[in-house]
């Protein structure tokens, strides 16, 4: 069920983008609704059930989603923050579900937002929703029309499998005041095509080209001394350098972080979008920063998720872990998490334009060691339970939370790969 709903979120962010692609009168140099949403710790456990709602249904059997107003904007926003700077509001009024879309473009002569509205509702006698309102910024087009134009677009292009995915086990769809109901059906062969067709991703063979790297330098390493993060992600980006060009930069150091989260952390990240196969060599060694594996591991998957998702979700993620540490676990930890935030900063820089893409690939591949990308955080509090960091620091709203907080981020800014842009 995790696979359909996922189907699903990806097949509104696909349709939002294709509604955008019909939106040209929706360019604007005002957005309708404010962008730059921001997750709170929160947001990213509600986030992480919906992407699990439904998980306990087994294949063959009829199951159920029930999602509010407040599920479907934490759903949607989460999801097209994945690929812009996005926002979208979502309202059930009088058992319709009413859209309005925000996108940021790339810089133009024409304008820095496009604005989207569109109205789907359950017409009688059907069990699924149509589009019946569609308005690019103050045009209204038909929505017949505009629904004729985006189901050929799908149909004729490689968004089909994933429509046929997400919506061939929906069987009925209720909206009433309060709630949507999705009621789904998925066989066995349904799952099983439909993770064999998701995880095939044309990206597969350049990650493992830069998983071969990693052996290699594996392969290189004296056993005598310790691997350092720096030792990883140097020759990972001369060869994403050489690969490269701004077309496909930004792609490229998702693939580098990608496949160093893969190794570092010896595991499947199932916030990431590429990482369907573990990494896997004959020689291991634990990575360090500044004599610690915990540092490497939180500055690299914290990159991942960056790269490959949202900052936002990196930065909530890093806090919400320290203070489970701080309740029963290993204590609350500062130094991780400046790790968090130097991975974070790393992961935007990385793959915030082109240009920085390309720049960071260069300087990447020039640094002595990983002091030019993760600022030295010994000296910071850690192992606080939680009885001492609610003394010393009540909590992450605080204002002595909030100064240190700042203190790191300068400590991060001032480091010599942050100065590329």
């Amino acid at each position: 069920m995790k696979i359909i709903l996922r189907s699903i979120l990806f097949m509104l962010s696909i349709i939002l983008i294709i509604l955008v692609m019909l939106a040209f009168f929706g360019i604007s140099d005002q957005p309708d609704i404010a962008v730059g949403w921001t997750l709170t710790q929160d947001d990213v456990i509600r986030a992480r059930k919906l992407l699990h709602e439904g998980a306990k249904t087994k294949p063959d059997e009829i199951g159920t989603i029930e999602l509010s107003q407040l599920d479907l904007n934490l759903a949607a926003n989460y999801l097209l923050n994945r690929y812009s700077k996005s926002a979208v509001k979502i309202e059930l009024i009088n058992n319709v579900l009413r859209f309005t879309v925000t996108m940021t473009l790339p810089k133009n002569s024409y304008g820095q937002y496009v604005n989207i509205s569109f109205r789907l509702a359950v017409e009688k006698d059907n069990n699924l929703p149509e589009l019946t309102k569609f308005k690019a910024g103050k045009l209204l087009l038909p929505a017949k029309f505009a629904a004729f134009i985006i189901d050929k677009v799908i149909k004729y292009s490689s968004l089909n499998e994933y429509f046929i995915l997400a919506t061939q086990p929906i069987k009925i769809v209720k909206i009433d005041k309060q709630k949507i109901s999705i009621t789904y059906y998925s066989s066995k062969e349904s799952l099983i095509h439909a993770q064999n067709f998701l995880t095939q991703d044309s990206n597969n063979q350049e990650l493992h080209i830069y998983q071969q790297k990693i052996n290699d330098v594996l392969l290189r390493h004296d056993p005598a001394w310790r691997l350092s993060l720096a030792e990883l992600l140097k020759p990972l980006f001369e060869l994403a350098l050489q690969r490269s060009t701004l077309e496909n930069a930004i792609e490229q150091n998702k693939l580098v972080i990608i496949a160093a989260n893969n190794y570092v952390n010896n595991k499947d990240n199932k916030l990431l979008a590429f990482t369907n196969s573990k990494f896997t060599s004959k020689k291991n060694y634990p990575t360090f920063l500044y004599k610690r594996i915990d540092l490497a591991q939180h500055f690299i998957a914290s990159a991942a998720i960056t790269s490959s998702i949202n900052g936002q979700i990196a930065k909530a993620v890093g806090e919400e872990k320290e203070l489970n540490d701080a309740n029963g676990g290993s204590g609350f930890s500062f130094i991780d998490l400046a790790a968090d935030k130097a991975g974070t900063h790393f992961g935007e820089i990385a793959t915030s334009s082109p240009e920085n893409a390309r720049k960071i690939q260069k300087a990447m591949s020039e640094i002595k060691d990983y002091t030019d990308f993760m600022p030295d955080p010994r000296d910071l509090p850690e192992h606080m339970d939680k009885a001492e960091f609610n003394q010393r620091y009540q909590s992450v709203d605080s204002t002595a939370y909030k100064e240190l907080s700042k203190q790191i981020d300068v400590r991060i800014s001032t480091t010599p790969i942050y100065q590329i842009h």
